[in-house]
């Protein structure tokens, strides 16, 4: 469906280009003034994307809001956008935590204002665009030119060791992304000269190319999820990052390693895909049970949380990628979608589940400039409404049915068991593990007697902080309790991809 009106382009572009005049005005500007035009801004783009849910038809796999111009017609590379079922509820997502990030700043960040929020906007932008690109070369751009504003974010609003933070980052994540760039070139060349994703969807490649372009993709889609073992670079950068920084990061970036994995390594290598499968599900349990349990031993809250999110993407993984084991026990596609449908649930919820724990930790690190856990205790005595919404989002982190944690882990659980018991017991330990370390963490800080003068000198949200929790309560809520919404928008483009990747493609 091509989109007579460009609601994409205005999306991207519209936060990009104000991102980058407030960027370049400065301190010019009035605090006011900044904190407002990019509030505005950022409301605006959310408000903008509300349309593309409302008028998303359900009903079709077919990429929707199509926009397709030539760009550099010499090598047949197109300005192509366009969204589905899986980019759509992603681009949600990112425009609605904008917003948050944006609101969280207006007392915390007092130093160069106007360039922290403008690098918001443009990475906004940005990632609307990495989640609506259809052509293999304009999604590689905005992969690429995402890592720019948020390496400054790190790498000048950090902490103390933000520079090795920084550069780890964006080392890691730029090697791996090259891998992806030579995969698209050599595509390029066996579809006769296209980008166009949709054509690379159907190319057919002998094994040894699928597997090679399989593990070119997995080198640029591992690092970013992170998966383990290349998942070292992210607690670094979360510790560093300021709190807006590590709700980005937490909440979308890390998402886009799944959304690469549907968008190009199970389309366009489906049997490779089927072959490495095995290796993917045990990267996957690795990160699920060994990280959880890394999780329990941290002392500093961004850290366990930082672990918290690598264990929890596995889930993602595993919903991915068991399809092709549930395939071969049931002889269905029920299961398989079921798996992946999770899957995508799961990324969703803990973008929501996520950006609350690190706003949480934000806000008591905005009044102590502290993050270890051992400098608080007995925060409900002298906090307690924030240790309600804390206490919400601890158990959402946790698992808790009635929230969204709960349905992503329970879908890929319940379809994982279809396939074989033992990789199903093993993601079902995530169930205690982030129990352990995600409520002895809240009781640590929370509960007990108030253990310092500084504890006993908090003052409680205000009323900024509480709009920003509850609108965060309110889509777990929602999500947990009726997930329907999501699941509708997910099922026919689920279902399609399915379809697509059971059909072998080896020429």
């Amino acid at each position: 469906m091509t989109s007579d009106f460009p609601i994409l382009s205005l999306i991207i572009w519209l936060p990009v280009v104000v991102g980058l005049v407030l960027m370049l005005a400065g301190e010019k500007l009035m605090t006011s003034t900044i904190k407002m035009t990019a509030m505005v801004v950022s409301l605006l783009t959310f408000v903008l994307s509300i349309p593309l849910y409302l008028d998303f038809d359900t009903s079709t796999h077919a990429m929707q809001f199509v926009e397709n111009v030539p760009w550099i017609e010499v090598f047949n590379i197109n300005y192509h956008l366009g969204i589905d079922g899986i980019a759509l509820p992603l681009i949600l997502l990112t425009t609605f935590t904008t917003v948050l990030v944006v609101l969280a700043a207006w007392e915390s960040i007092t130093d160069r204002l106007a360039q922290y929020l403008g690098a918001f906007l443009i990475l906004n932008g940005l990632m609307v665009a990495v989640f609506s690109a259809l052509d293999a070369i304009l999604f590689y751009v905005f992969w690429e030119a995402m890592l720019i504003p948020m390496f400054m974010i790190i790498g000048i609003w950090g902490g103390p060791n933000r520079i090795y933070a920084t550069i780890k980052f964006f080392l890691y994540t730029f090697l791996g992304s090259v891998f992806m760039l030579v995969a698209f070139l050599y595509l390029y060349n066996k579809a006769g000269g296209s980008f166009d994703i949709q054509t690379l969807h159907d190319l057919p490649l002998s094994m040894e190319a699928q597997k090679w372009i399989f593990i070119a993709f997995f080198l640029a889609f591992a690092v970013k999820i992170p998966m383990w073992p290349v998942h070292t670079w992210l607690p670094d950068a979360h510790v560093e990052a300021p709190t807006g920084g590590s709700v980005i990061l937490a909440a979308i970036m890390l998402k886009m390693g799944g959304y690469g994995f549907l968008r190009f390594s199970l389309p366009i290598t489906p049997d490779a895909s089927h072959e490495l499968a095995g290796i993917i599900i045990v990267l996957s349990l690795i990160a699920i049970v060994y990280i959880g349990f890394v999780a329990i031993a941290q002392s500093d809250m961004k850290k366990l949380i930082a672990y918290s999110s690598i264990s929890h993407m596995g889930f993602a993984t595993l919903g991915m990628f068991v399809i092709y084991q549930i395939i071969n026990q049931t002889n269905s596609t029920d299961g398989a979608i079921m798996a992946m449908e999770g899957s995508m649930v799961q990324m969703i919820s803990h973008g929501f589940i996520s950006a609350a724990m690190f706003l949480c930790v934000g806000v008591l690190y905005d009044r102590m400039h502290s993050r270890e856990i051992s400098s608080y205790g007995g925060v409900v005595n002298t906090m307690p409404v924030f240790a309600a919404f804390m206490m919400l989002f601890a158990m959402a982190n946790a698992g808790l049915p009635g929230t969204s944690g709960f349905v992503g882990e329970f879908l890929v659980i319940l379809s994982a068991y279809k396939a074989n018991f033992w990789i199903a017991f093993f993601a079902a330990t995530t169930l205690i593990l982030g129990a352990a370390y995600t409520l002895w963490m809240y009781k640590r800080v929370i509960f007990g007697e108030v253990t310092n003068d500084e504890v006993a000198k908090l003052k409680d949200i205000n009323f900024r902080e509480k709009l920003i929790f509850a609108s965060l309560v309110f889509f777990i809520l929602l999500l947990g309790l009726w997930p329907a919404p999501l699941l509708d928008v997910l099922h026919a483009t689920i279902e399609n991809l399915i379809q697509h990747i059971t059909q072998s493609k080896i020429n």
